[in-house]
């Protein structure tokens, strides 16, 4: 299944997509949020039977999860995006966090901060949460807490992040509107093997990034069992798991600035488009 949420920032609506058709969630749930995918959402929304057609024409999508309590992010997690960034690939993930009022909509702008000169786009695979994950015994219990996945956008603000304030991540990565998700939450069963979707990244229509999360470092799996161990991960927490090379700070490319534009795509999971604008 592929949710979504239609309408203006604040008061969408949650909207099942089949492929080609859109349907009312409303009277299964009042929000895509960890609630509801905490509590079967598969079989809550098969069990309500026909759901009512309806028209999203024209509306605005916002992000496949209303605001998540925590959004986790991996750094570093291919072996190429960690050689373009000048470092050796980790020995173990490497955790930092965004601000969870980051999260905007598919196709909503995103600022390009105050005094910014180094705004960087970043495809990569989010995972979200559906049950409670704590000190997980094994890898192999991992999957099981996953509600879906979805395309994301890690923006960031490499001097934010690793200049002015003194390697401080969170700087560079929480700025307003810095992590456009979705369109769509794909549940697992149609997803199959999260290890074996190719993800794309274009600026104003020029390629940029083409790999495919195969090439982590860390596969999905062992980073939700690898993060119990230290925290609780939550319904409806957000995991951010890497970037693929081919990203501004590699030197090869120019950074972001207003009127430009992003797209980000996996396979099966849909496609983002953003336009930067100033804060």
């Amino acid at each position: 299944m592929r949710f979504m949420r239609i309408g203006p920032a604040g008061a969408e609506r949650p909207v099942l997509f089949d492929g080609t058709d859109h349907f009312d969630l409303s009277g299964v749930t009042a929000d895509i949020d960890g609630a509801f995918l905490a509590t079967d959402p598969v079989g809550r929304v098969r069990a309500a039977g026909p759901l009512p057609r309806v028209d999203v024409t024209g509306q605005r999508v916002g992000a496949p999860v209303a605001r998540p309590g925590a959004v986790l992010c991996i750094g570093q997690n291919y072996a190429a995006h960690a050689a373009e960034s000048g470092a050796e690939p980790p020995a173990e993930p490497i955790l930092f966090f965004k601000s969870p009022n980051t999260v905007v909509g598919p196709y909503d702008d995103v600022l390009v901060p105050r005094g910014s000169t180094r705004t960087d786009w970043e495809v990569e695979l989010a995972v979200v949460i559906g049950t409670r994950a704590r000190y997980l015994d094994s890898p192999a219990d991992a999957l099981t807490h996953v509600a879906g996945y979805a395309v994301t956008n890690d923006v960031s603000e490499r001097d934010f992040q690793f200049a002015d304030p003194g390697g401080q991540w969170g700087k560079g990565k929480s700025c307003e509107t810095f992590n456009p998700l979705g369109p769509w939450l794909v549940t697992p069963d149609e997803v199959g093997d999260p290890q074996r979707l190719r993800l794309r990244s274009w600026v104003n229509d020029e390629p940029r990034q083409d790999s495919s999360t195969a090439d982590m470092i860390f596969d999905v799996a062992y980073l939700l069992w690898h993060l119990s161990q230290y925290l609780v991960l939550e319904p409806g927490d957000v995991v951010n798991t890497g970037t693929p090379q081919g990203v501004a700070l590699s030197g090869r490319f120019p950074y972001l600035a207003a009127g430009d534009t992003m797209t980000v795509e996996i396979d099966g999971l849909g496609r983002q488009h953003n336009r930067l604008a100033p804060a």
